[in-house]
């Protein structure tokens, strides 16, 4: 082998491992990215495919569903209905943004008379009302009314800490007028030390045997730190059984509420 043969196949040899070295840094980036909850991998703390762990959103295979208690259609003025449905979320740390919804009304013969769709969220551990406001059914009564979500629920992580912080109480509970134009009053108590934006507020009212007789909801715009506030709501006409129990709850979008 001469010797310019030799420097040749040095320079090849070296250009060749110049090149190989920019390949490899041009390309590791690309085969070697980090793990990300939007990689469609399950890797790094993930217990499925870009959920669980560390992600923002929940394995839905990890989450129980969340089950429907019941659901009423209650008379406000003849024509006129508000339908509540109550549910339970038995997840603690789990919630969903927003989700739609569809109630359905029949009268006695089982007679569709009209539906009422909308969007919710569903808060986390906890039961919880949907509340549907003033919906005309004409001269029609609807006696029965189902609930149902209508896609699928996008489930999403929601800190412990979080959940355990942002409590809100409810208080000094007064029903007047229950035989003539009823009114309910009450107080709501922040005692966490951070702001809870869009508080939808539903109460249910109940008799001796436990059954639902009216409901009705009301909003507080914010409820700031460590502050309390006052809420009511009305009724047109009076009850036809004497109300026991006053169900007061709550309901605002957890992921709203930032702790600073």
């Amino acid at each position: 082998m001469t010797w310019a043969l030799k420097r040749q196949i040095i320079f090849l040899i070296i250009f060749l491992v110049i090149l190989a070295g920019l390949v490899f840094w041009l390309t590791y980036p690309i085969f070697n990215k980090p793990p990300t909850c939007m990689d469609n991998r399950q890797n790094s703390t993930e217990t499925g495919v870009d959920c669980g762990g560390s992600c923002a959103l929940a394995c839905s295979a990890e989450v129980e569903e969340v089950s429907l208690q019941w659901s009423r259609a209650f008379r406000v003025v003849p024509g006129r209905y508000n339908a509540v449905a109550y549910l339970e979320n038995k997840n603690d740390n789990v919630a969903v943004r927003k989700i739609r919804y569809s109630f359905r009304f029949a009268d006695k013969d089982n007679i569709y008379i009209g539906k009422r769709d909308g969007e919710t969220i569903i808060p986390p551990a906890g039961k919880f009302a949907i509340f549907e406001p003033a919906i005309d059914v004409g001269n029609s009564i609807p006696v029965f009314s189902s609930f149902q979500f209508t896609e699928e629920p996008v489930w999403s992580q929601v800190l412990p800490d979080k959940i355990n912080q942002l409590k809100i109480l409810v208080q000094n509970i007064r029903l007047e007028g229950e035989d003539t134009s009823p009114k309910l009053f009450a107080t709501l108590k922040n005692n966490s030390l951070y702001a809870i934006p869009k508080v939808s507020v539903v109460v249910i009212l109940y008799d001796q045997a436990g059954n639902a007789i009216s409901a009705s909801r009301t909003y507080v715009e914010e409820l700031k730190k460590e502050t309390t506030a006052n809420i009511s709501f009305t009724w047109p006409e009076p009850f036809d059984r004497k109300v026991v129990v006053r169900e007061i709850i709550p309901i605002f979008d957890v992921f709203e509420t930032k702790l600073k």
